[in-house]
């Protein structure tokens, strides 16, 4: 049962109907409860014990974090009680946080771990095709990372639950499972409320918000990724402007992708009243690496910020900690999203380019032409081309993480040109078309990013409900019939 499916729209209206049937709000908990249970046992049957018991194990453990110190005490014994109050809550939570990030990087890199102990007898061409290929469960990254900040967030005074259904209906909440956005607990059940009134702007929305990303998935990122999958898959016999062409291709792919994914549960969760935090606000369209970052993958952005930077001292503590804070958190994330060098390479870019940027913030405001150029209209295309390049760049080391591939792509970006047939058997026979239409539909979906982006924040244009509402079946007929004969999973779905 995938996101959107003609079974996860049976599945969906049959959890909103009943949602809406029901007025009290522990019976709307346990319904959420058990259809996410019901949606992870289509996915992977075999991980939802695992889940299941890592649910009890963090209630378990904010029950813990925020039980009382013991004051009936003398007046002399008071201070050493609250000392021991403090250190057991502080052991707790770092065993909590611990235990999930073990969790984490023992199924993240457990074909790492099989290298080791068995370097002579390990075969990862085997191994991918078979147990391992499942080896990771779905969803556990996004809920390692709620985990700790629910736990974190009751270490520094927010309210533990004393619901365990609540608690486990959040954290497997069926839309945001898989790949989020993430979501912090109290935010997610204060929306749980126990009269029910469903909004009818909020249920428009939602479908609009399923169509569009049925839209940007289905018809537009698993047909840009049958483009990239040719040719990286290719990569021998790529030319410079074939990998350049890719590259491109895998940026506008990723983003549909992944956005496209977290529209459809946005969607999903608004149609049963619930709204789930925004992840993706026009990210190409930033002219910073620090605002990329701000618009990008936002809830990570988030928690990376408040459970990472910020305890590490943020900008607190002078430019150069203020560097290597930055530095540390974007490595960080790269080997969150994979065990090979080239997730590393792309981490350190972004750091890097991180630090370049808060640099030159601080020139900018001392050197008064260096503020004025970057305010400038040619000082604002500058700095989009010039983040955007970066970003795209960075692309390459994400899709071809191991050193072998990203080494070769390296050597062939400039100067290179392709195998005499690879235009002929990528582009026209298996496309349809040449590399120079390639570039202009990309170009061409480029500007109808940028054509939304104006409408919405600089003109504040909007489409009205009777709009979407007519928009919405068109949307969804038009996807399902020009979907590619094979649809890819969801890219994030690796992570």
């Amino acid at each position: 049962m995938t996101l959107p499916s003609i079974l996860y729209g049976l599945f969906l209206l049959s959890v909103v109907g009943l949602y809406w049937a029901l007025a009290r709000r522990s019976l709307r908990t346990w319904l959420l409860l058990i259809a996410s249970i019901v949606f992870y046992t289509s996915l992977q049957v075999h991980y939802v014990p695992l889940m299941l018991a890592l649910v009890a194990i963090n209630f378990w453990l904010g029950r813990i974090l925020q039980m009382p110190a013991d004051w009936r005490v003398s007046n002399e014994q008071w201070q050493m009680a609250e000392q021991q109050w403090y250190r057991r809550r502080r052991y707790w939570l770092t065993f909590g946080v611990g235990l999930n990030v073990l969790l984490l990087l023992g199924f993240k890199y457990v074909e790492t771990w099989l290298k080791w102990l068995v370097p002579e007898g390990f075969n990862p061409d085997v191994a991918d095709g078979s147990w391992l290929a499942i080896a990771f469960p779905l969803g556990l990254s996004f809920f390692t990372f709620e985990c700790i900040a629910y736990l974190v967030d009751v270490y520094r005074g927010a309210p533990a639950t004393n619901s365990l259904p609540e608690f486990a209906a959040y954290k497997l909440y069926f839309p945001k499972l898989i790949s989020g956005p993430i979501t912090r607990f109290h935010s997610f059940t204060s929306q749980l409320t126990s009269q029910p009134s469903l909004n009818f702007s909020w249920a428009v929305e939602g479908l609009w918000l399923i169509g569009i990303g049925a839209v940007k998935k289905v018809l537009i990122a698993d047909h840009i990724g049958t483009l990239v999958n040719l040719s990286l898959d290719n990569l021998e016999r790529a030319g410079s402007w074939d990998l350049w062409l890719a590259i491109f291709a895998y940026g506008l792919q990723l983003y549909l992708d992944f956005s496209g994914y977290v529209d459809v549960a946005r969607g999903s969760a608004l149609l049963m009243g619930i709204n789930l935090p925004q992840n993706f606000n026009f990210p190409y369209m930033t002219t910073s690496i620090a605002d990329f970052w701000r618009r990008w993958h936002m809830t990570l952005g988030d928690w990376l910020r408040n459970y990472l930077y910020f305890p590490l001292g943020g900008s607190r503590k002078g430019l150069s900690r203020t560097a290597i804070n930055l530095m540390i958190v974007m490595l960080i994330a790269g080997v969150w999203h994979g065990n090979t060098w080239g997730f590393v390479i792309w981490g350190g870019i972004h750091g890097l380019a991180l630090i370049v940027h808060r640099l030159n913030h601080a020139i900018a405001q001392g050197w008064q032409p260096l503020q004025q150029f970057w305010q400038q209209p040619w000082g604002v295309v500058t700095a989009w081309a010039a983040t955007q390049f970066l970003v795209f760049f960075s692309w390459l080391f994400f899709r071809l993480p191991e050193p072998r591939q990203f080494t070769l792509a390296l050597q062939k970006l400039w100067g290179v040109n392709s195998d005499a047939q690879f235009a002929q058997k990528v582009y026209v026979e298996s496309l349809g078309l040449t590399a120079p239409q390639l570039w202009s539909l990309l170009w061409l979906l480029v500007g109808v990013m940028m054509f939304l982006y104006f409408a919405q924040r600089e003109f504040k244009l909007q489409l009205n409900w009777p709009v979407k509402l007519l928009l919405v079946p068109l949307m969804l007929f038009t996807a399902w019939q020009l979907a590619p004969s094979e649809t890819l999973s969801y890219i994030y779905f690796d992570f």
